[in-house]
């Protein structure tokens, strides 16, 4: 692609990101929605490959439906209110049909269906910003509706969500598949928490983008895109596998690594707010995830076997370090002792 395409196509996502968060008006919001679909939909069609093909257009007909909905849900608020306002939603069926087209726009259950297709069919660079950068706006405007919203509803998705997202993982062999999964499941832990401290919401989200970029910039790095490819991946880089396996395990909400730290307070919100069989259910159903995260870490440098695989061998060569995944590993791995202070700072 053209340097100068890049950059336009890379400024036109920070500028629909910045105008979707900073708004206060629906129409604002909507409009630096759709340009962030404008700009993501080159990037995912860029490798002109087939799959590249049917993930773009996945991709346009679920964002456009989805911004539809917002722009019908803001209209039908507006129309029984009289005002744009964000923050004043309270037309029951404008909350309905906000609460769909976030959960499309997220990739929330039973509105997943896209989003481990579009994935696959995406280069990883273009993966890394579906997962992290493209989930903020939505994110954002579910934090300024959630006092408008229905509580059961949200519960009843951030649940589901986490219980698909960790029983589709499970016989996954691809990578960037079992990420999209991993969204999802990660995505209900966030929803789930959002009415009663969305802060925590927040720092969730922060280091769930923390952890995936590391995880995605250690396959990118390798050239990994299956579970086979990653067995002779340690050829390459083994300290970078190693630091890939403990994101991983992080990534997964194992103690004393970061990512048990927002699996840790939104638990203890939960508790807190006397939701007690919800917190045990959403619990039990983060062993789902913790499998195939196993899995993935036995992949990368647990499990070495000798002859599994037909693949040449690409042996260890002289590169350059990359100071960016040095960084991003540290803090995924190493935040934990920080939680104290989260916890005052909340």
């Amino acid at each position: 692609m053209n340097p100068h395409a890049k950059l336009i196509l890379i400024m036109s996502l920070a500028l629909g990101t910045t105008i979707t968060i900073s708004s206060n008006h629906w129409v604002l919001a909507w409009t630096g929605l759709e340009i962030n679909t404008m700009a993501i939909i080159p990037l995912i069609c860029k490798p002109h490959h087939p799959r590249a093909t049917e993930a773009t257009i996945k991709y346009f007909l679920t964002q456009s439906t989805a911004s539809a909905l917002i722009l019908f849900s803001s209209m039908t608020n507006a129309w029984s209110s009289g005002q744009w306002d964000i923050t004043q939603l309270n037309h029951p069926t404008s909350s309905l049909l906000l609460t769909m087209a976030i959960s499309i726009k997220l990739g929330l259950v039973p509105f997943h269906f896209w989003f481990p297709e579009v994935l696959q069919g995406s280069s990883l660079t273009t993966a890394l910003l579906l997962s992290t950068l493209m989930k903020l706006p939505p994110i954002t405007l579910l934090l300024l509706t959630s006092q408008s919203l229905n509580p059961a509803s949200l519960t009843l998705l951030a649940i589901s969500s986490a219980l698909v997202g960790g029983w589709m993982g499970l016989n996954q062999t691809q990578t960037r598949k079992i990420l999209a999964f991993s969204s999802i499941s990660h995505l209900g832990w966030m929803i789930i928490i959002i009415l009663y401290n969305p802060k925590l919401t927040i720092l969730a989200f922060a280091l769930y983008t923390v952890m995936t970029t590391t995880v995605f910039l250690s396959l990118s790095q390798t050239k990994t895109l299956k579970l086979s490819t990653m067995l002779i991946s340690w050829t390459k880089a083994p300290t970078l596998n190693t630091a890939l396996m403990l994101t991983l395990l992080s990534l997964a909400g194992l103690p004393p690594l970061t990512g048990f730290m927002p699996k840790w307070f939104i638990l203890q919100e939960l508790t807190k707010q006397e939701m007690i069989p919800a917190a045990t259910i959403i619990s039990l159903l983060s062993l789902l995830g913790l499998f195939f995260y196993l899995r993935l870490a036995y992949h990368s440098t647990i499990t070495l076997p000798p002859n599994s695989s037909n693949h040449m061998k690409l042996w260890l060569t002289n590169k350059m370090p990359n100071v960016s995944a040095a960084i991003l590993t540290t803090l995924s791995t190493l935040l934990l002792p920080l939680s104290p202070l989260m916890i005052h700072m909340l």
